[in-house]
């Protein structure tokens, strides 16, 4: 599929999509974000994917945030569709059963914090900056920020930024737990690899478990703990769990299909 605002490529089992309005600093506007979703679609339905990795075109931005130019005259009716539809498009990111790596170069504001957010892991590159600053423009986070920003600094710092409007850099990221790891810019896509390449040597269908048991925590209306038992209990008919025991008991490595 061609996209208007994404370059997708496949490669070594790993899909990298890349915002691409660098212009814009890949800001999201209505198109992109619906593009993201579409992407992550056909990630999730193709075997020959196993990971996917996401990015933003050229140097300075992963996403600057969203593109403002579209509020313009919305009635908060639509304000609420839009909304909607973004945190629809980043949910099916946070609920893919397929690890997904934001690999966070430079700005990561508003909708671009959110959407790195969305992601199971963030690599950084050392001139990110994350925030949430739609206190600036009257408005608050609408993808999804005020929950997950809760998630990663917990209730009170997440309150304090959303509030202040001030970004924090990859080293405050990183000692707050909103990232995994931070590199330098040319590392950073190599990391994001490497990150990927330790997961998929295990069960994929173990990892799609422990991501749907893990979102089970946060869910509104699942209890987490029963979700951990289906998920664990699901797993013993599967190959890999077939194949996880014999090479346990052979003494050898796994090969998990």
């Amino acid at each position: 599929m061609t996209f208007q605002n994404l370059l997708t490529k496949i490669e070594n089992a790993v899909m990298t999509i890349t915002i691409n309005r660098p212009d814009k600093l890949n800001a999201l506007n209505k198109l992109t974000v619906q593009e993201i979703g579409e992407a992550i679609k056909l990630a999730k339905e193709n075997s020959d994917v196993k990971a996917v990795i996401i990015t933003g075109a050229g140097p300075k931005s992963f996403v600057a945030g969203a593109d403002i130019s579209e509020f313009v005259g919305l009635s908060p009716e639509q304000g609420k569709a839009m909304a909607k539809a973004g945190q629809d498009v980043f949910k099916s990111i946070e609920d893919c059963p397929k690890p997904i790596v934001a690999a966070v170069n430079g700005f990561a504001l508003g909708g671009g914090c959110e959407l790195a957010m969305a992601c199971h892991i963030r690599v950084a590159s050392e001139n990110a900056l994350f925030g949430q600053p739609e206190v600036k423009l009257g408005l608050i986070p609408g993808y999804g920020g005020t929950q997950r920003l809760v998630q990663y600094l917990g209730k009170g710092k997440a309150i304090e930024y959303m509030m202040n409007a001030e970004n924090m850099n990859a080293q405050q990221a990183l000692q707050f737990g909103l990232v995994n790891y931070v590199t330098t810019p040319e590392n950073l896509l190599t990391l994001c690899n490497e990150v990927i390449a330790k997961i998929l040597r295990w069960s994929p269908k173990a990892n799609a478990g422990v991501i749907a048991a893990v979102n089970g925590y946060f869910a509104e209306g699942v209890d987490g703990f029963a979700k951990e038992v289906d998920e664990f209990g699901n797993r013993f008919t599967s190959d890999d769990f077939k194949e996880g025991v014999a090479a346990f008991t052979e003494k050898r490595k796994p090969n998990f299909k």
